[in-house]
């Protein structure tokens, strides 16, 4: 019989715009589980019947959280109070679907993500009710492909530090968030990894020399936009200039189809600064992403998920941090597969992005080389880690990783 599992993740396509990199985390996971042999999941999701059909799994709506902290922490106590006795909601309160859900599996499945930072605190609170569902309930619950912090106040670490407490497994994705985690005093269950989607497309990629992928959020902290959007063009143009590469743009978090939103109106006018041309490939799924990326001869991103699906590759790779936040994430995801082209906001509004790109279009027979010796380590301790998930729910883990 196959076993059951809950799994979590910032899922679920909504007024028809997705995130790619959320969307991306839970389905690694999701591939990962099946190929080892667990087919009974039920997603966590804020588009429950959207979701279910996207991956062909049960999926239920999130427990939902109201705006203040103080609130917060009532619907926590009673959401977990309804465990045992389910009075304590109201009939029809959508947390009865997921403690029911968690009640009828072997463990829950926390998927990748960088939630656990107080930028997010109702993404803390899902997270820990769950954790406390699943306790509560005698579930096992894993963690997996988390950043931490960088900024975690102190109720905010409390939360954190007991929810990554109480699972058999949590790993962190970077090594600065395996290094909060040591400070916050948690044993000997964290394991560093790298993030759930590394992996979502694998196998050979030729050598591309068309085109270079272009993902660029419209948030740009307390720089203003219209100086951002001109240095992106400088930037894109000299490297079409230098490279002869096509600039093709892909909107990480944007609409299925119709009117430009999200990453897409950023990408709208950085094109119309630009002196060259270039192309929009309209976002799809996660699969179809993950692809572009890893066939680019070079890839200039914002968002997280571009980089995380290209250094594998061996693809050279300019991540752009806008804050502490966004930096933590791009510096892990480029330094575990040994790039360092990270360019700051700051350095790419004082014209240093030029230089940037044609250094790592020089050296990418290096970077190309070196990630094929780092993915085949980095490949096996992923299928390592998954092997250990499965096993946790009491899954064989065979070795079905080839």
């Amino acid at each position: 019989m196959s076993q059951q599992i809950v799994v979590i993740g910032d899922i679920g396509v909504m007024g028809n715009m997705i995130h790619i990199g959320d969307e991306a985390m839970f389905e690694a996971l999701v591939d990962a589980m099946r190929q080892r042999g667990i087919h009974g999941i039920t997603g966590i999701s804020s588009a429950p019947i959207e979701s279910s059909a996207r991956y062909g799994i049960s999926a239920v709506s999130t427990v939902g959280w109201p705006r203040e902290r103080a609130d917060r922490v009532e619907r926590m106590a009673r959401v977990t109070a309804a465990v045992s006795d389910s009075t304590v909601l109201a009939n029809d309160d959508q947390a009865h679907a997921v403690i029911a859900a968690i009640a009828a599996s072997d463990g829950v499945a926390i998927a990748g993500g960088g939630n656990m930072s107080t930028l997010w605190p109702h993404h803390i609170f899902e997270r820990a009710t769950i954790g406390a569902i699943a306790a509560a309930l005698g579930k096992p619950l894993v963690i997996s492909g988390q950043t931490l912090g960088p900024e975690l106040d102190h109720p905010d670490t409390a939360l954190v530090r007991k929810l990554l407490s109480s699972a058999r497994l949590v790993g962190l994705r970077e090594a600065s968030s395996f290094a909060l985690s040591e400070r916050l005093g948690l044993g000997e269950s964290i394991t560093q990894t790298i993030d759930d989607a590394s992996y979502l497309v694998d196998g050979a990629v030729g050598d591309s020399t068309e085109y270079c992928l272009v993902s660029i959020s419209s948030h740009v902290a307390g720089a203003a936009r219209s100086d951002v959007v001109v240095a992106l063009a400088a930037l894109l143009d000299a490297l079409a200039l230098d490279t002869g590469l096509e600039i093709v743009f892909l909107a990480h978090f944007g609409a299925l189809d119709g009117p430009s939103r999200g990453d897409s109106v950023m990408h709208d006018a950085v094109m119309n600064a630009m002196k060259g041309p270039g192309r929009v490939v309209a976002p799809t799924d996660s699969v179809a992403a993950a692809r572009l990326a890893r066939g680019a001869a070079m890839v200039v991103s914002s968002r997280y998920h571009p980089v995380v699906f290209a250094v594998p590759a061996g693809v050279p790779t300019i991540g752009i941090p806008v804050d502490d936040y966004t930096g933590v994430k791009l510096r892990g995801a480029l330094g575990n597969f040994g790039q360092d082209g990270l360019l700051p906001v700051a350095e790419l509004l004082a014209g240093n992005g030029p230089a940037l790109a044609a250094r790592l279009w020089t050296d990418r027979e290096i970077i190309r080389a070196e990630a094929v010796t780092l993915t085949t380590t980095a490949r096996a301790m992923s299928a390592a880690w998954w092997d250990r998930v499965a096993a946790v729910f009491g899954a064989a883990g065979e070795d079905l990783h080839s």
